[in-house]
């Protein structure tokens, strides 16, 4: 074996200059090709993916960001039609409040000095959620009280909109005033009025 080791001493010294760097750089190229192909490009693939990874779960939590504030947003928008709901609720009366709001109509008329010569409830408007209420209102009376009237039906709390307003003296050099017009109040519809009617078969 000691043979063997200076045999391969001798040998080496008989190699030239330029062979022992050749043979030096050799091995080194080996050597970085070898760490290259088994550490670092699967190091480099690993932290690829990972970098993937974190790009993905970036992108996931920026989204989830976006979908909080618009789900804050949407349950403020819900609760402000929730709101506006309820309001419109107080505002608009039921069927059976119909008949008390129009006895306080009449009333408001009395308190402001008019007299009434008709007052009519008309046919019932349906529309898609809702049911308009026309009366036909026929007063005489002063300019002065017909406004005070007009004045008090805006203040109710239930919605009733004066149209169709026409005025003219009750006769020649009278300052009172012939006063027609149409009130015109809401109610909610009553569930059965909503049900959908079924499809006729084809």
């Amino acid at each position: 074996m000691a043979v063997d080791i200076n045999t391969f001493f001798d040998s080496i010294s008989k190699i030239s200059k330029v062979q022992r760097v050749l043979i030096f750089v050799g091995t080194v190229v080996i050597l970085v090709g070898l760490f290259i192909w088994f550490i670092y490009l699967p190091k480099t693939k690993d932290i690829a993916r990972l970098k993937t990874n974190i790009t993905n779960l970036e992108n996931q939590i920026a989204l989830a960001k976006v979908k909080a504030k618009n789900l804050k947003k949407l349950e403020e928008e819900y609760a402000g039609i929730q709101q506006e709901l309820s309001l419109a609720l107080k505002l608009l009366p039921t069927s059976s409040e119909i008949p008390t709001l129009l006895e306080n109509i009449t009333k408001l008329g009395n308190e402001s000095n008019l007299e009434f010569i008709l007052f009519s409830p008309k046919k019932e408007v349906s529309k898609q959620f809702y049911v308009e209420i026309p009366v036909s209102i026929e007063v005489n009376g002063g300019y002065h009280d017909v406004a005070v009237f007009f004045d008090k039906v805006g203040k109710l709390d239930r919605i009733v909109n004066v149209m169709d307003v026409s005025m003219k003296p009750t006769a020649k050099d009278n300052t009172d005033l012939h006063t027609s017009c149409t009130a015109v109040t809401y109610r909610f519809k009553e569930k059965a009025e909503t049900k959908s009617v079924p499809k006729k078969a084809k």
